[in-house]
C-alpha cells in the first residue's frame, strides 16, 4: 500500500470535524424532535423496544430497537433497517423516521445500530449487519415476526451495506462471516437501496467530475475513506464487498436468484448513477430492480417526509413492497434460490 499523503490526510481530518459536528447536531435534534408529543410512536399504535443486543458484546454499536405495530395481524412481515452517514455518523437513534414510516405500514421492524469508521473499518460494518440479519431471523418471531418474510432496507451507507448482504446470500463468497450468511440460507422478500453508495472502488468519477462542488466531493471522499481507509483504492482492492455494485457487475452465474430490489435518488445526487448501474446488473442477471428516479431532488430528500417528493417515494415504495411481503407471496422454491439436491 502506497503512503498517504498529507495533503489526503489534512483533507480527511478536516472534513472528519465538520462530520462530527453535524453528527453531534443531527444527534441533539432527534432528541428534541423525537421527545414531542406528535413524534410519540404510541399515536401510530406502534410499541418499541429498545437497545437490543444482537451479538454477543457490551459495545451500543451492537445493538437495536424493534418497531412493533400493536393493531396489525400476525404473524408480521419483518424488515431490518441499517441507517446511513458515509459509515461515519449517524444511527439508530437519528433514523426513526425511516423505521417508523415501515412500523406504520404493519411492519416489524428492527432499526439496528453497527461500528462506525474510521475507527473500524471494513469488515465491521458489514459483518455486523450481517449479524444482525442472521439475529432477526433467528429471533423475529418472538416478537410476532414471521422469518418467512423478511425484507433489508437501508439509505446511503445502509444502502451499501444492505445490497452488499443481499449479495452474499445469492453469490458464495469467501468470507467467513458472509459464508455464514450464505448458509443460514435467508430467504429475503426484497431489499430497499435507497441513493446507495455502491462503488467505492472508482472514487476517480467523483474526484475529477467538472460540476461536483468540491466540498461534495470532500464528503464523498470521507465516506469511501472511512469504510476502508485513507488509500481508497489499495482499501478497495483488499475488500471487494466494500463495492457490491462492482461485485454484482463483475459475477458470472449467480448460485441463488436475487431478492427484488427498489432503488431510488434524486436527480441532484452525485449517487444517482450508482443506482441506474444496479438496476443494469440486476436485469443482466434476470432479476428486478424498480428504480424511481426524482427530479430535482438532493442525497437525502426522504427524510424529509412534510415534502411531497419524499411521501411520493414511501407510498412508491410501500407499494413496491405489499405484494411482496404478504402472506399470499409464496417464498421461492428451494430449486429456484439454487438449493435442490
Amino acid at each position: 500500500m502506497q503512503a498517504v499523503s498529507l495533503r489526503t490526510r489534512f483533507r480527511f481530518g478536516r472534513v472528519h470535524l465538520r462530520v462530527r459536528a453535524v453528527d453531534r447536531a443531527v444527534h441533539a435534534f432527534a432528541r428534541v424532535r423525537f421527545a414531542m408529543p406528535d413524534a410519540n410512536p404510541a399515536r401510530f399504535h406502534v410499541n418499541i423496544e429498545r437497545d437490543l443486543r444482537y451479538r454477543d458484546s457490551d459495545d451500543p454499536s451492537h445493538t437495536l430497537d424493534v418497531y412493533m405495530p400493536t393493531r396489525a395481524a400476525k404473524p408480521l412481515p419483518v424488515l431490518l433497517y441499517v441507517h446511513g452517514g458515509g459509515f461515519a455518523m449517524l444511527s439508530k437513534a437519528t433514523h426513526r423516521v425511516m423505521a417508523l414510516a415501515y412500523a406504520r405500514r404493519g411492519y416489524l421492524v428492527f432499526n439496528i445500530n453497527y461500528r462506525l469508521g474510521p475507527k473500524h473499518l471494513f469488515p465491521a460494518p458489514l459483518e455486523d449487519a450481517a449479524a444482525a440479519l442472521l439475529w432477526v431471523k433467528d429471533n423475529c418471531a418472538y416478537f410476532g415476526g414471521d422469518p418467512e418474510r423478511i425484507a433489508i432496507g437501508g439509505e446511503s451507507a445502509g444502502g451499501n451495506l444492505v445490497t452488499a448482504l443481499a449479495v452474499a446470500t445469492s453469490i458464495r463468497r469467501p468470507e467467513p462471516f458472509l459464508q455464514k450468511l450464505y448458509d443460514a440460507d435467508v430467504n429475503l422478500r426484497a431489499v430497499v437501496a435507497t441513493y446507495g453508495f455502491l462503488d467505492l472502488e472508482n472514487i476517480d468519477h467523483y474526484e475529477n467530475h467538472p460540476r461536483l462542488p468540491s466540498r461534495l466531493k470532500d464528503m464523498v471522499h470521507h465516506a469511501a475513506a472511512s469504510y476502508v481507509g485513507l488509500d481508497v483504492r489499495a482499501g478497495c482492492a483488499a475488500a471487494p464487498m466494500a463495492s457490491p455494485l462492482l461485485v454484482l457487475e463483475r459475477a458470472g452465474a449467480l448460485d441463488r436468484p436475487l431478492p427484488p430490489f427498489f432503488a431510488d435518488a434524486g436527480t441532484r445526487d452525485p449517487l444517482l448513477g450508482d443506482s441506474r448501474r444496479l438496476q443494469a446488473a440486476i436485469e443482466r442477471h434476470g432479476g428486478t430492480c424498480k428504480l424511481h428516479i426524482v427530479p430535482g431532488e438532493i442525497h437525502g430528500y426522504d427524510a424529509m417526509v412534510w415534502r411531497t417528493p419524499a411521501r411520493e417515494k414511501w407510498r412508491t415504495v410501500h407499494a413496491f413492497l405489499e405484494p411482496l411481503m404478504s402472506p399470499q407471496a409464496a417464498p421461492a422454491p428451494a430449486s429456484a434460490r439454487g438449493d435442490a439436491a
